[in-house]
């Protein structure tokens, strides 16, 4: 990021009827500096400036503690008389750029907390229902080596409801590959159903699960 600190001259005092500590017969002047920040997003200007007595010739500076009692006065009186500066700070254009882009952004994550939530599609609210006899899911299975098939994509409807466990009865047919459920057949079921329970259930999907963890079946769509 791009910062630059500079020191520059706000205002100065001839004090040429002040006595000079180092060399008497020189006359001196009461200088007052202030300190600028410049950075991408703004520049600061420091509001109170810091004052040092000079050599009017040498433009040396005079250390504090050969201050005079005199001096010391005349550094507070003068004090007050800094003019202020033009602004203590400021914003640059870029930095007003990255303001408004700040709150665009908290603007949008307060109103995503604060407006309603969007309404649920009906598709949504029927796989969030625990499935009831009757009931036909689109979906597939994936079983166990054996004899029969280890995967299937299909049909499948819900014979019976005892408690948490339901029996669930595959389509006729089912296919081996994924394929659209509209060239699926969804009206014959095998005459029995495979106990199982849900493992788990969203609006998207009803994974389900045998006891013996051999059948696993996932529901994607409701009929």
């Amino acid at each position: 990021m791009f910062f630059l600190l500079q020191q520059y001259e706000a205002t100065r005092f001839a004090a040429g009827h002040l006595q000079n500590p180092q060399t008497a017969e020189q006359a001196m002047v009461l200088v007052f500096l202030r300190t600028k920040m410049h950075m991408a997003v703004c520049t600061v200007n420091s509001k109170k400036a810091t004052g040092e007595f000079k050599d009017l010739s040498t433009g040396k500076v005079i250390s504090r503690r050969l201050w005079t009692a005199e001096m010391k006065a005349f550094y507070q009186t003068k004090s007050k008389e800094v003019p202020r500066p033009p602004f203590v700070f400021k914003m640059t254009i870029l930095g007003w750029i990255a303001t408004l882009l700040i709150v665009a952004v908290f603007g949008m994550i307060i109103y995503d907390g604060m407006k309603p939530p969007l309404p649920k599609s009906a598709e949504t609210i029927a796989m969030e229902q625990k499935p009831a006899v009757g009931d036909v899911y689109f979906g597939h299975f994936e079983a166990r080596p054996g004899p029969g098939d280890r995967l299937g994509f299909g049909w499948f409807k819900v014979l019976k409801v005892d408690g948490d466990t339901y029996y669930i009865a595959k389509s006729t047919i089912m296919s081996k590959t994924s394929k659209p459920k509209e060239q699926l057949d969804n009206s014959t079921f095998e005459a029995e159903g495979t106990p199982v329970k849900i493992t788990e259930q969203a609006g998207y999907l009803i994974n389900l699960r045998s006891a013996d963890r051999g059948l696993e079946i996932y529901f994607t769509d409701k009929n």
